[in-house]
């Protein structure tokens, strides 16, 4: 039996391989990313630490604001989020591409627990950006 392989995000993103993210879909406006928190993951409440879910949330907003062309990269602009209850066990998080012009993306996210209830939702204002060549500095991004 083999095991598949997972889809690439289309970009090497260090901090989300660190955090164990996994792309499931990502096409027209839409994407899914499932994350299963380790221990060092966690809160003093022992459930997934919110910021390790707002990364999931910009991650997946991101990954749709991608999706519908691959070789523009975006940057963060501006995020709300509501924590609804404890993120626990397998988490999917499911994005969607609301709206966008030639330079901005508007999205949201929502994170879903192991049961399928709704953890945590977000929306987030996302910036098109041209991606540099490889051997361009990596500190090269404008937000102009």
């Amino acid at each position: 039996m083999s095991v598949p392989t997972p889809k690439l995000f289309g970009v090497e993103i260090p901090f989300v391989s660190h955090l164990g993210f996994e792309l499931v879909m990502m096409e027209g406006g839409a994407s899914e990313l499932t994350y299963l928190p380790k221990h060092e993951h966690m809160n003093s409440f022992l459930v997934t630490h919110g910021g390790a879910i707002m990364t999931l949330m910009d991650v997946t907003m991101a990954t749709a604001a991608r999706s519908v062309e691959l070789e523009t990269g975006v940057v963060t602009i501006e995020m709300k989020t509501t924590f609804m209850q404890p993120c626990k066990g397998l988490l999917t998080g499911r994005g969607r591409l609301m709206h966008r012009t030639k330079s901005m993306a508007f999205t949201e996210a929502t994170i879903y627990d192991a049961e399928g209830r709704a953890c945590a939702h977000a929306t987030g204002t996302f910036k098109y950006v041209k991606r540099q060549a490889p051997t361009a500095p990596a500190n090269t991004i404008s937000t102009d």
